[in-house]
């Protein structure tokens, strides 16, 4: 393989509309906790980061891990490099932190069965990472707080439900209740723990209460919530029950309730959905924020601002997920249960101003609201986080908001547990960098697959097999920051939605229409195949693989599709069965004459895992590719945009010996994968180069499943040097 270097300037275009010197919050770091794991230790072992809190000089993040049963530490003196300081084991699974001074206390849950709960609460130095007291809690701890004077802890012991015995329905004994504990001399006072009943409290098994979470405000007052009862009771330091209350329920309409049909219709309601409310934090001595993620027969998909009285004051309903819809987060494969499940929600003074962060943990995403207006919060910026964000802390003395995310995907070859540190400061907000606001109806996307540029700062783009009942062409204004979805085209059989697709390619006929190519899918029935549309998405011609084709197709088919004159050249993901070794078919088809043919592209030898084509897209006397590894983060090498000279493009007859092209560098992407801080995304697939240079590239955020939802989508200037 001939290597070139083809000089590329860059500029990313990821920016809202904001005025130079707004404030925001942009992502500078993301922390892989497997980092924290010490020489030598199983890398391959689940780890995850959970519920998180910092040190009081802001400079030492602690978070509790419980697949190890240990609490990380996150050294972030400099905070857009944050370095490992190693785990801690406490001989049981860690369920919350929170620290005071340079202090940790931590809920252990130390259970055998859930009808035997068992649980401490332990002190660590940080510094340290000496365990130097602890009390038995007397059952299983969930939620941990302090209180703002440091003066004593608060325990939510949940006692939680089995799920799986009898479909896991409420009562089941013992009881949970809340457990306060005084502070003294940096230790535990075990003998101060006193108990707060809070059975007879619910209208949902009375008698079973199970308390999530806990926050203290600077009155002393213990606010607790008991999701799968839906009820929020607030306790004075004294253990008495100042209020309590329902947490009530909402109407939803225009969401998405109906699970594994493959595509996003926000045309279905559920009415009277409970809220049981997970994460609460106060706001002030009156006020409190909940994130009402359900977990037992409701989920609101919303978060709400309580009165201590019981009144609310402000109710989101379906608005947070819909501003999730619009920026490619909402997780189809969860519409039949809580959607985005906002579980998380935390509070801050940034710069004067009041926010209120909402963790989404299906979406991964953070909203920020300026709440400013306790009755009316706005949306200011929806941040990307890792996947499943579970945990935040705002250290506003430095500007900065960490979330930890919880999902870690050993298993499934998604990424893996991260932290991530968001800093507020002067300049444009970086994300989204693609949503569909502005359109007259609600518009959901994903999984952004080929593109193609058009005239007038159009590029238009596919969706793949992810929505396999919506198959659609997405038309995108790239004139506008950031970049907006303005049409969204149905691809149709006979005037219905086309099934059986894995659309990863497109390109324009010439004609005002489209060729489209599926990859194929022979796992589920979906053929490799070119299609032929009109305007409207209408298909009018399918061309199916010729025999020379059929007799050696593998899964990974066609990744893209570009015309040359009257010939279709599509890139071949991945080896087929007549391929030598890291080599790849290009194949052509003649749309006037019928005939095919194909040449062989090198691809890079993998470290890990395997390298594709992801695209192609002609361009200038060259054809352009992108060409990737399918790792993430530290483990990805391979994320790059190529080309061949279209002088190699030479197809020779399938069947005969084929012609290996020269291929030349033109662009590594791991450095623009990496510029706005998070771990590098697996998945580049769509490349689109405007009739003046500027080249479109995009990421498939795999429809939100085992994905963070994340979508980059950002342009480069094609600037080629001489004589190559």
């Amino acid at each position: 393989m001939t290597t070139k270097l083809v000089t590329l300037t860059s500029a990313i275009a990821l920016v809202t509309s904001a005025a130079q010197a707004e404030m925001n919050f942009n992502r500078i770091a993301s922390f892989p906790v497997v980092s924290n794991m010490a020489a030598g230790e199983n890398t391959a072992l689940e780890t995850s980061s959970e519920i998180i809190d910092v040190t009081a000089d802001g400079m030492t993040l602690v978070y509790t891990d419980s697949p190890l049963g240990v609490v990380g530490r996150i050294d972030i003196t400099d905070p857009a490099n944050p370095a490992p300081l190693g785990n801690v084991a406490l001989g049981g699974e860690p369920t919350s932190v929170a620290v005071i001074g340079q202090m940790a206390y931590l809920g252990v849950n130390t259970s055998e069965s859930y009808t035997d709960p068992s649980g401490k609460l332990v002190t660590m130095n940080v510094a340290t990472g000496d365990i130097t007291s602890e009390c038995d809690l007397g059952g299983q701890p969930d939620s941990v707080a302090k209180s703002q004077d440091g003066a004593f802890i608060a325990v939510a012991i949940e006692n939680e439900r089995d799920e799986d015995l009898n479909d896991g329905v409420l009562p089941q004994m013992p009881a949970g209740d809340l457990v306060m504990i005084d502070v003294a001399n940096d230790a535990l006072a075990c003998d101060t723990l006193t108990r707060t009943d809070l059975t007879g409290l619910a209208e949902i098994a009375p008698s079973d209460p199970e308390p999530e979470f806990v926050d203290i405000n600077a009155a002393g007052e213990v606010v607790v919530t008991m999701q799968e009862n839906n009820h929020i009771a607030v306790v004075a330091r004294n253990g008495s029950i100042v209020n309590h209350f329902s947490a009530g329920a909402v109407d939803l309409e225009n969401i998405d309730a109906t699970d594994e049909r493959g595509a996003l219709l926000f045309t279905e309601s559920q009415m009277g959905r409970k809220r049981e409310p997970d994460s609460v934090k106060w706001l002030d001595n009156d006020h409190f924020a909940t994130a009402n993620e359900g977990d037992y027969e409701g989920g609101s998909r919303s978060w709400t601002i309580f009165h201590k009285d019981g009144t609310v004051v402000y109710e989101a309903g379906t608005s947070f997920e819909h501003a999730l819809v619009k920026i490619g987060h909402y997780p189809d494969k969860r519409s039949d249960a809580k959607g985005v499940e906002p579980e998380s929600v935390t509070f801050g003074t940034f710069g004067g101003t009041p926010y209120v962060f909402v963790g989404s943990e299906r979406g991964s995403a953070v909203g920020v609201y300026d709440v400013s207006d306790l009755a009316n919060p706005v949306l200011q910026q929806i941040l990307p986080s890792g996947i499943g964000p579970e945990g935040y802390v705002t250290i506003p003395e430095r500007n900065l908001l960490v979330s930890a995310n919880e999902t870690d995907g050993l298993e499934d070859g998604a990424a893996r547990s991260h932290v991530m540190l968001f800093e507020y400061a002067e300049g444009d907000a970086v994300y989204p960098h693609l949503t569909s606001e502005g359109m007259d109806a609600l518009t959901g996307w994903g999984a952004i697959s080929g593109m193609v540029a058009d005239d007038d700062g159009v590029v238009w783009a596919v969706s793949d097999s992810f929505y396999g009942y919506q198959p659609r062409i997405f038309k995108i204004d790239t004139t506008q920051a950031p970049a907006r979805i303005v049409d969204a085209i149905d691809v149709t059989r006979a005037g219905r939605p086309a099934q059986k697709l894995d659309l990863e390619g497109i390109t324009l006929d010439g004609e005002g229409g489209f060729w489209l190519a599926s990859e194929g899918r022979t796992d589920r029935l979906v053929p490799h195949a070119l299609y032929h549309v009109n305007a409207e998405g209408e298909i009018k011609d399918e061309i199916g693989l010729p025999m020379e084709l059929e007799a050696v197709k593998r899964r990974f088919g066609f990744e893209g599709i570009t015309k040359i004159g009257d010939t279709l050249w599509m890139a071949v993901q991945r080896e087929w069965a007549d391929n030598p070794a890291d080599h790849v078919k290009l194949v052509a088809y003649n749309t006037a004459t019928g005939e095919w043919g194909a040449v062989l592209y090198p691809k890079t030898t993998a470290e890990k895992g395997w390298v594709g084509l992801s695209e192609i897209v002609s361009h200038e006397g060259h054809v352009y590719f992108v060409e990737r590894d399918n790792q993430h983060a530290g483990e990805a090498k391979v994320k790059k945009i190529t080309r061949v000279s279209l002088d190699d493009m030479t197809p020779a007859p399938l069947g005969s010996e084929l012609p290996v092209v020269t291929v030349e560098d033109v662009r590594d992407l791991i450095p623009d994968l990496s510029a706005t801080g998070g771990y590098v995304l697996d998945k580049v697939e769509g490349l689109a180069i405007t009739k003046d240079g500027q080249a479109w590239v995009s990421t498939d955020n795999d429809g939100v499943d085992d994905h963070s939802g994340e979508t980059m989508f950002f342009r480069v200037d094609l600037e080629e040097t001489s004589g190559t």
